[in-house]
C-alpha cells in the first residue's frame, strides 16, 4: 500500500496546513513549549512552496541556493495543549530582491494562537544573498491573487 503525505492547500491568497499537537510539542504542563511554533511554521511554509511548484530541493540540488531565515518577529496569544487541532495559514507579503515576507498565524478554529512575520532571503551556495526567481515570484502573486509589492523586478 502507497499512502502520499499530508500536503496543505492554497485558499483565497493564503496557504492552509493542518496539524495536530503531539506530546513531543508540548512541554510538561501539556502546553506547545514555544519553539515547537518555529517548527510548525517551517514545516507550513516549506510545503507553501511545494505546493506552489516550487522544488526547493531542486534548488539545492543544483546549487542555485535556497531560502535562510533572517528575522522574525512572533506573538503568541493564547496556549495551544496536547491533542490541538492547529492550522497554520501562510500568506506571502514584499518579494524584493533576495528577501521575501511570510505573514503567518497559528490558528485554532477562529481564535489566534500566535502569529509571526518572517523574512527570508534566498542566498547562494557561498552565502550571500541572491536574487528570487521571476517565476517564483510570479507563482505567488498568481496564487495570492494580487501583484506583490517587488523592488525592480517588473
Amino acid at each position: 500500500m502507497h499512502e502520499t503525505p499530508y500536503s496543505g492547500r492554497f485558499e483565497d491568497g493564503a496557504h492552509l496546513f493542518a496539524l495536530r499537537v503531539y506530546f513531543e510539542d508540548t512541554d510538561a504542563g501539556g502546553v506547545v513549549y514555544h519553539a515547537s511554533y518555529l517548527r510548525f511554521m517551517e514545516r507550513a511554509r516549506s510545503d507553501m512552496m511545494r505546493v506552489a511548484g516550487i522544488d526547493q530541493r531542486g534548488t539545492m540540488e543544483r546549487g542555485e541556493g535556497n531560502y535562510v531565515v533572517t528575522g522574525m518577529t512572533i506573538r503568541y496569544r493564547a496556549p495551544a495543549r496536547l491533542d490541538d487541532e492547529l492550522i497554520i495559514v501562510s500568506r506571502v507579503g514584499n518579494m524584493r530582491g533576495a528577501l521575501c515576507v511570510v505573514h503567518q498565524r497559528v490558528m485554532r478554529g477562529t481564535e489566534t494562537v500566535a502569529e509571526a512575520e518572517v523574512s527570508v532571503a534566498l542566498v547562494g551556495p557561498d552565502g550571500r544573498p541572491k536574487r528570487q526567481p521571476r517565476h517564483w515570484i510570479e507563482t505567488f502573486e498568481r496564487l495570492n491573487g494580487r501583484t506583490i509589492e517587488r523592488d525592480g523586478l517588473n
